[in-house]
């Protein structure tokens, strides 16, 4: 008896084994399955680059010129429109090989002239695709050396710019069905940061703006994606403007931006942004510094407005400092030179930052 109950004993474990093992293998098959259903479904509904024509403003240096060189790298076509006729042909020239790429002049604060620069793209290269609104500018000081007109150049360049742009675009690409538009706000568009007041103004009226355009225009299948990145290694410090103690303003900029893990690549930040834009993303946080601070900033205002206070503390006083502005590149120090800004020197040769870079790595 004790022997037949062994035996049945074993049987039993045997089957349920058995049906156990079956069942992992059918959960995970199932699991797989539906893997790759979403996987199939994801794919379906990303938006293929190859032969689209992409806008870009603010393209010919910085995180704009790694944009550039990411969209090419997806057989995209693009057009780059700034200010600086040297630097979009210097731009033009790095590209060079890679794709086709028109760059054409532009003040982008001016309505006329950004219809303008944009009937030129449309000639030259067709229907814009993708527009990319990423001209920037930046003045950090304390905001009492800051003028009003700080204010109006940030907003013009954070605000007007893009929706004079869009306006050029938007209706083509309803009219089509099918469009992408991507605004490149910051971190500073969540979390205003110390001394840099007129930057985060603009930019916290983009991060807006960019916002409620995403809601009143997926109808029309056109997606709107609004960027945050953090700190980023794209060499734009020596382009910058600094007031106040200009020197010690460029210095501390400088030294945050050259962080390993708390800045990022800027190639790295424009692989993120690309797909992003690809897949119609509506929001994307470019670093986890970034995701980790506005998460907090969120969750606990009071702490966040706390910790501000402190940094601000620490930043230089304007105490006699004159109202001149100066660039990063006219306030340099043996420590902004030295090899603790190394990341940031050899990003700003990679991205176009320099007048004549002696090497340049694509």
């Amino acid at each position: 008896m004790a022997s037949l109950q062994r035996t049945v004993a074993r049987r039993l474990l045997l089957s349920g084994a058995i049906v156990g093992g079956t069942g992992l293998a059918l959960g995970g098959g199932t699991a797989l399955a539906l893997g790759l259903t979403y996987w199939g479904i994801r794919q379906s509904r990303r938006y293929r680059l190859s032969g689209r024509v992409v806008l870009i403003t603010g393209g010919s240096r910085g995180l704009g010129f790694a944009l550039a060189r990411q969209f090419l790298r997806r057989r995209a076509t693009v057009a780059l429109l700034a200010r600086d006729p040297e630097a979009l042909e210097r731009a033009r020239q790095l590209l060079a090989g890679q794709g086709t790429v028109f760059v054409r002049c532009c003040d982008l604060r001016e309505e006329s002239k950004v219809q303008e620069a944009i009937a030129d793209v449309r000639r030259q290269l067709g229907e814009i695709d993708v527009l990319v609104n990423n001209a920037g500018t930046l003045t950090v000081g304390p905001m009492e050396t800051m003028s009003a007109d700080e204010y109006r150049e940030a907003l013009s360049i954070f605000l007007w710019a893009p929706l004079y742009a869009t306006l050029a675009v938007l209706p083509a690409m309803r009219q089509r069905r099918q469009g992408r538009i991507v605004n490149i706000s910051s971190i500073g568009g969540k979390i205003a940061v110390p001394h840099l007041l007129p930057y985060s103004t603009g930019k916290f009226a983009l991060s807006g703006w960019s916002e409620g355009l995403h809601a009143e225009v997926a109808k029309d299948n056109v997606k709107v994606t609004t960027v945050y990145p953090g700190l980023m290694r794209t060499g734009s410090p020596r382009n910058a403007d600094f007031k106040g103690k200009h020197r010690a303003e460029y210095t501390w900029f400088l030294l945050s931006d050259s962080i390993p893990g708390l800045s990022i690549n800027a190639d790295r930040a424009a692989r993120q942004i690309v797909r992003a834009c690809e897949f119609g993303k509506s929001e994307l946080i470019v670093s986890l510094p970034a995701k980790l601070a506005i998460k907090a900033h969120n969750l606990f205002p009071s702490l966040s407005a706390a910790a501000l206070e402190f940094a601000n503390r620490l930043l230089p006083d304007s105490e006699g400092a004159d109202g001149t502005k100066r660039k990063g590149a006219q306030s340099t120090t043996p420590l902004t030179e030295s090899w603790l800004t190394t990341l940031d020197q050899e990003a700003a040769r990679k991205n176009n930052q320099i007048r004549n870079p002696t090497a340049v790595t694509l």
